[in-house]
């Protein structure tokens, strides 16, 4: 297959390598004329609209997995999903498996990324000056990071010393210091699935994919799951300034999430997440190619602690919130020249997968020439509303 063709999956390509994941997401169904909650379920595709009418509420029911266990009616195969390329098929379409959801993010959670958000700051957003300052800042920085744990009085002291060596950074403030960075990364019913466009803006010229973790929680903060996302960033933005991170992050298409939420179970467990090995693989049409992996382990901050950050007395949401761990690594592989780092082209097909998750698969474009966004949280209850399934 070539990067022009329409990309073309099976279940068997997405779907995870572990047996008995309780697999739970949405589907555009051509039959219910519609978004519907679904069970994924020996290649099967089960609709749980009777069960809850949005994702949101069968997230919010006291015992998700038994729900999802108890099945609905068949809408047809993960194929007929599929057979049509670019997450589209006979019976419908694959969507992001989330919906009225918050999308939000934790940044600068791993040392890697949190050293190359450093970078990005001193280059003011030009690639050609990041890699001299990387020879100058991961030796120290890195040597001062290593298993450091935010917020503790070895962390204070690291941050004292990094102050008085003119080496303090923002980035490095919610790197290590007590308060999480966790902002908002797009808006609800903005995300997309497994096999969509992925949206790069067309006035960024150093950019890259963020393979992340991302945690399904429900209303109370009780996380029932995970999936894999890939959290586009722009380098040369945020690199410019801070201020400009919701121009870096939320644009069309910018979002992905997929292929489904894992639910927990006896089987796999928030545990289990920390343990994720994680894989990237980016290939483009110049032949260039990019793979790496790395591990949840290696994270700074536990999941549950960036929940609690995100959501707590302080701040709630009703319909519940799909949490972006923070990116593993930021790559620096040399595409556009010697010492110009990674950035993407349009058409590069990009890749994050694990075992127990799956594998998200979407290919580039720029964000004005993806597909337009235009089914909403007005338009999701009106659809609902005219099927009748709203109670």
């Amino acid at each position: 297959m070539t990067n022009h063709e329409p990309l073309k999956l099976s279940a068997k390509d997405i779907l995870p390598e572990t047996p008995g994941a309780l697999l739970v997401g949405r589907v555009w169904s051509g039959a219910e004329n519609g978004p519907c909650p679904v069970a994924i379920r020996d290649g099967d595709v089960l609709n749980l609209t009777g069960v809850a009418p949005t994702l949101s509420a069968l997230l919010n029911l006291d015992d998700p997995a038994g729900a999802v266990r108890a099945g609905g009616p068949s809408l047809g195969p993960l194929d007929a999903f599929l057979d049509r390329g670019n997450g589209t098929g006979t019976a419908g379409r694959l969507l992001a498996p989330c919906d009225l959801q918050a999308i939000k993010a934790a940044g600068v959670t791993f040392a890697g990324s949190m050293i190359e958000r450093v970078i990005e700051e001193r280059a003011k957003g030009d690639p050609a000056l990041a890699e001299a300052i990387r020879k100058d800042l991961a030796e120290i920085l890195s040597g001062n990071l290593r298993g450091l744990v935010p917020g503790s009085e070895t962390a204070a002291q690291v941050k004292t010393r990094l102050q008085e060596a003119g080496l303090w950074s923002q980035y490095l403030e919610v790197g290590i210091g007590p308060d999480a960075e966790i902002f908002t990364k797009a808006q609800p019913m903005s995300a997309v699935g497994c096999g969509a466009d992925i949206g790069i803006h067309p006035g960024s010229r150093w950019n890259n994919p963020e393979p992340e973790v991302v945690l399904a929680i429900a209303s109370t903060g009780a996380i029932r799951g995970a999936a894999l996302g890939n959290d586009v960033n722009l380098r040369d933005f945020e690199g410019r300034s801070a201020l400009l991170l919701g121009k870096a992050k939320d644009n069309n298409a910018a979002a992905a999430i997929g292929p489904f939420i894992r639910l927990f179970d006896d089987g796999f467990t928030l545990d289990d997440v920390s343990t994720l090995c994680v894989s990237l693989d980016v290939t483009g049409d110049d032949g260039f190619r990019l793979s790496d992996r790395s591990d949840m382990a290696q994270i700074s901050r536990q999941p549950s602690d960036l929940v609690a950050q995100l959501l707590n007395p302080t701040h709630q949401y009703p319909d519940g919130a799909m949490l972006y761990l923070g990116t593993m690594f930021a790559p620096t592989k040399d595409r556009e020249g010697p010492g110009m780092g990674f950035t993407h082209r349009t058409r590069d097909l990009v890749t994050v997968s694990s075992p127990q998750l799956g594998r998200l698969v979407n290919r580039v474009r720029p964000c004005d020439e993806v597909e337009p966004w235009t089914f909403g949280t007005g338009a999701l209850m009106g659809n609902l509303a005219v099927r009748g399934v709203l109670g």
